[in-house]
């Protein structure tokens, strides 16, 4: 019997010590966190190879070098790493929460990573694995804080999507909503490890898919505030800023960003710069970010993006067609469409070569770069000379009446606002145009309005209008967002 209790103990030291934080490990992860990815590589103690902490920094900075750099050729030097990675965790503790959190990170890491190139099956295959992990650990170990991170998040995303897809979650098993998600993410900045991580997913989740409000722009501000030599922070914050339409503040986040070597290169900031300055309407300025992107960059993603938003820079500013129309071209035979915004660029760019560009579409195309930047002064000047009627097609229209009420949204002045996206969303609707954007668009933004005003019936029938428009280029973006609202309600 003693010796069996020795043999136990034994047994029960070495599943301890393959998962172990080191100080070391507990550094790289800090690192990692701060966009540095090659310190903690040379950091990390070749002896901790079997450590399940060890396995899931390496991915980790694996995923962040494969994001940052959009690289296909790196995407498949790298590809067996999941399963190699996944094997080695097989020999952790099956006991322990850490070996089906780790699984669940590193599945997720990957899912992330092969939606970057493409590899959409693939990648939902892996977050529909990651979640059974991580709802039979919060089953099994419901006081291990790790886990609300990531199924927290899974629960949002999982509580927006679209109705017409709601079968296809139940099928394959996945639950979740918001409220639930949000809860969870809550819970899980309480960890010493993972809270920050899980500070920014949560306020990343309110931007994108929720609704970000002047307290999570405050939380953001003290967050960054706190964490000066984070280079992930910086760029997330700016992302979200300008996300929410405050160019100057995204601006500010870029400007004081840690720079130096041991940061990963980010060239996606030279293109976020180039649009910042856009919006100002700055666009020699933005001409050179977009073209130092262009130098710097190694992957597929974005490009048609970047020589669309380099026409538009030219263009905008008068230039001869003859200057303008080579770069819509290099539009449609550069990079891929796997992101929303290259699919946008190859649409405009199909059209513009087809049909040519008119005079009220420049005027809208100003107004709607000012305004997403939130420089809502000089929207207005464009568009004050201008009425419904000075536009001759039903996009330009609807359009006009979109950009308006966009406009007063911004402002704060909801009651000029609303007569303007209902106008918007008229247009579409007698149009029976399913490939217009703007009626999704304005019964969102009308659902938003009506939300805040705690009308809930008309917040509701808004949200579920947006969702009914079928075949518009934001389909997905818009039905998340507005399946979110709806939840919220």
């Amino acid at each position: 019997m003693r010796y069996l209790l020795l043999g136990l103990l034994c047994i029960q030291m070495a599943y301890s010590q393959n998962v172990s934080w080191t100080p070391g490990l507990r550094q790289a992860y800090v690192d990692l966190q701060e966009l540095k990815v090659q310190p903690p590589r040379q950091r990390i103690d070749p002896e901790s190879a079997g450590n399940g902490v060890r396995i899931f920094l390496d991915d980790y900075a694996d995923m962040l070098t494969l994001v940052t750099s959009d690289d296909d050729r790196l995407f498949a030097q790298y590809s067996d790493r999941e399963d190699e990675r996944l094997d080695a965790l097989n020999d952790l503790d099956k006991n322990s929460p850490w070996q089906r959190f780790f699984q669940a990170e590193i599945r997720l890491h990957w899912a992330f990573a092969k939606l970057k190139f493409g590899k959409e099956l693939s990648a939902s295959w892996d977050v529909i694995r990651a979640y059974k992990l991580l709802a039979e650990n919060q089953k099994r170990f419901p006081t291990f804080l790790p886990t609300y991170k990531s199924l927290g998040t899974l629960h949002i995303m999982i509580g927006s999507v679209p109705e017409n897809y709601v079968w296809v979650a139940n099928l394959l098993g996945l639950r979740g909503n918001s409220q639930q998600g949000q809860q969870e993410l809550q819970r899980a900045q309480q960890d010493p490890t993972f809270g920050l991580e899980a500070r920014l997913i949560d306020l990343m989740v309110r931007a994108y898919v929720l609704t970000f409000t002047e307290a999570d722009e405050q939380t953001l501000r003290q967050l960054v505030s706190a964490h000066p030599d984070n280079l992930l922070l910086h760029f997330f914050g700016a992302t979200i800023e300008q996300k929410a339409g405050h160019g100057e503040k995204a601006l500010r986040y870029l400007a004081s960003r840690p720079t130096g070597a041991a940061y990963q290169p980010l060239p996606i900031i030279e293109n976020i710069l180039g649009d910042l300055f856009s919006q100002k309407g700055q666009y020699v300025t933005a001409r050179s970010h977009y073209d130092q992107f262009l130098r710097t960059y190694r992957g597929r993603n974005f490009l048609k993006d970047s020589y669309y938003k380099l026409f538009l820079c030219h263009w905008l500013a008068n230039e001869p067609d003859e200057k303008t129309r080579p770069l819509l071209q290099k539009v449609i035979t550069v990079g891929r469409t796997t992101v929303e915004s290259d699919k946008v660029a190859q649409k405009f760019a199909e059209a513009y070569l087809k049909r040519g560009g008119s005079a009220g579409q420049k005027v809208l195309m100003r107004a709607r770069l000012s305004s997403d930047g939130g420089f809502t002064d000089s929207a207005l000047t464009y568009l004050r000379p201008y009425t419904e009627a000075s536009f001759s097609t039903t996009a330009e229209k609807a359009e006009y009446n979109y950009r308006l009420g966009r406009i007063y949204q911004r402002r704060d002045e909801p009651d000029k606002a609303i007569p303007a996206l209902l106008r918007s969303l008229a247009i579409c609707e007698t149009a029976r145009d399913e490939q217009l954007s703007f009626g999704a668009t304005s019964a969102l933004q009308l659902g938003y309005i009506y939300q805040q005003k705690n009308d809930r019936p008309r917040a509701r029938s808004f949200f579920q209008k947006a969702l009914s428009f079928k075949h518009h280029e934001y389909k997905n973006s818009i039905d998340n967002k507005a399946k979110a609202g709806l939840n919220g309600l």
